[in-house]
């Protein structure tokens, strides 16, 4: 399959950030289950649960509810792990198990900060990227608020 319809089948979404925290404490708020529920998820809704099992191979979840009122549970399992620098785990809502993508977050010093890259990768098609890109928008959003 040449690689321009391969993107098309499995689109992929990038966001970048920087953050007015140093590295140890934004890797600190992705692994960390009271820092994750302060804020995950792309409104104001609460995070109700939230676990990690932070080494190779093992799972986190986190279950969170939307403005409306919608529960949403996803889960994965830790793929690599470099501390304050890197973490890769796969992606997948109780809603639709088998379509399972892959998230790659990056951390990087910037001077006093740090530069926050997500990839997330491997999109059953561009619906679930463009509603993922509104979600993870909206926790983006609220992680940096977190360090402003």
């Amino acid at each position: 399959m040449p690689a321009q319809a391969s993107a098309a089948v499995n689109p992929s979404l990038t966001l970048k950030r920087r953050l007015n925290a140093p590295a140890e404490t934004v890797y600190a708020a992705w692994t960390d289950p009271e820092k994750i529920a302060r804020w995950f998820g792309p409104d104001c809704g609460p995070v109700t649960h939230a676990e990690t099992d932070l080494r190779v191979g093992g799972k986190y979840v986190v279950i969170f509810h939307t403005e409306d009122g919608e529960e949403h549970y996803v889960s994965g399992t830790y793929q690599e792990i470099v501390p304050n620098e890197k973490l890769v785990f796969s992606w997948a809502w109780r809603s639709t198990p088998d379509r399972e993508s892959l998230v790659t977050v990056t951390i990087k010093p910037d001077g006093d900060g740090a530069i926050l890259t997500l990839l997330h990768e491997r999109f059953f098609d561009q619906e679930a990227r463009d509603r993922h890109e509104f979600g993870w928008t909206g926790s983006m959003n609220k992680l940096e608020s977190l360090f402003a």
